[in-house]
């Protein structure tokens, strides 16, 4: 690792070129986007010969298992508190055991949440009540595949409210799966399920929803959030008038940001490097969202490097380096480690 006076301040480069391998998401949505930016920014800070590839990915446990098999050097996780399950061994997903190995280069803010919605008509008000009326049950949501967080939390959370989702399609429910969110809500709104789960409520199409049909939201309920907060998932709020028809207060189910996430064996320099872009080039990626509101941009400006370095995971021993060099950028220099 060199430094080099740029306009403003001393940069770090590498002196060596590299090759890194990215995993984002499907190829159009944030973590694509999010990899774009600190690849190109590394880039600029790398000799000549240095590649960058970005593979596509599906944002959940698979992009675990690119990292631990060696196909990929920098991958992208969301919400984060999955990121913390699976490094614990916590959530048995496909089988998987913990991951000791896993390290956070930060965290990129998103305020997401795992919402229920239902047709107003239905006589339910929780998310247990939907076991008595299974056999009148249209369930859009993800499919629970061993690597698709958004439809792992959904059958886990309706299994911890005696909804268990084996017991439903026994009772005559029926699921309509989807790998990503808008399919899902695009068959609520237009009626072809009357039970959605699932995120990106920042998005436009859940604020359609209720110009197509009466809406109601259900809590999940005690159980459901005891049996998560024994995993380190958290619960999260959705404002009252967030969504459509949401005339209280919402306590659901977070699922928020994005985990950038390296093994430990990443050589520190690059982790170095990485990190200090993060931090230093931030404005490069807010620009990309400040046309959002900024309660419903998909990615969460300003970035906060503190909260970036708030990490669900133990952070890499170069971006621990790259924050406590780069805390006046934090604001109060104040940096907060996983523990």
């Amino acid at each position: 690792m060199t430094e080099q006076l740029g306009a403003e301040s001393a940069q770090p480069t590498l002196d060596r070129p590299i090759q890194l391998q990215f995993r984002g998401d499907w190829g159009q949505a944030n973590m694509h986007r999010i990899c774009g930016w600190i690849a190109q920014e590394l880039g600029d800070r790398c000799p000549e010969g240095s590649r960058f590839g970005i593979w596509s990915g599906r944002g959940g446990a698979d992009q675990l298992d690119a990292l631990q098999a060696g196909e990929v050097d920098i991958t992208i996780v969301t919400p984060t508190p999955a990121v913390r399950a699976l490094y614990d061994g916590l959530v048995s997903l496909g089988g998987r055991s913990a991951q000791p190995n896993l390290r956070a280069l930060g965290v990129i803010g998103q305020a997401d949440r795992l919402v229920v919605a239902v047709d107003a008509d239905l006589p339910v008000r929780s998310v247990s009540d939907l076991a008595a009326i299974a056999d009148r049950l249209v369930i859009a949501t993800s499919q629970d595949d061993g690597v698709n967080l958004i439809g792992w939390a959904a059958h886990h959370g309706l299994r911890l409210a005696d909804a268990d989702p084996d017991l439903l399609r026994a009772g005559g429910a029926r699921f309509l799966y989807s790998e990503r969110p808008f399919p899902a809500i695009h068959r609520f709104a237009t009626g072809e399920a009357n039970v959605l789960i699932h995120e990106a409520i920042n998005t436009t199409a859940w604020q359609r929803i209720a110009g197509k049909r009466p809406v109601r939201y259900l809590d999940w309920g005690t159980k459901v959030f005891e049996g998560f907060a024994a995993i380190g998932w958290p619960t999260a709020e959705v404002a009252a008038g967030y969504l459509p028809n949401l005339e209280q207060p919402l306590t659901t189910l977070d699922f928020a940001d994005f985990a950038i996430v390296c093994r430990d064996d990443l050589p520190e320099d690059v982790a170095y490097l990485a990190t200090w872009c993060m931090v230093k080039t931030r404005r490069a990626l807010e620009s990309q969202y400040s046309h959002f509101p900024p309660d419903r941009s998909p990615v969460t400006y300003p970035v906060d490097p503190v909260a970036m370095a708030d990490t669900p995971i133990p952070l890499h021993p170069g971006a621990i380096r790259a924050y406590a060099d780069l805390a006046g950028d934090t604001g109060d220099g104040q940096i907060l480690i996983w523990s």
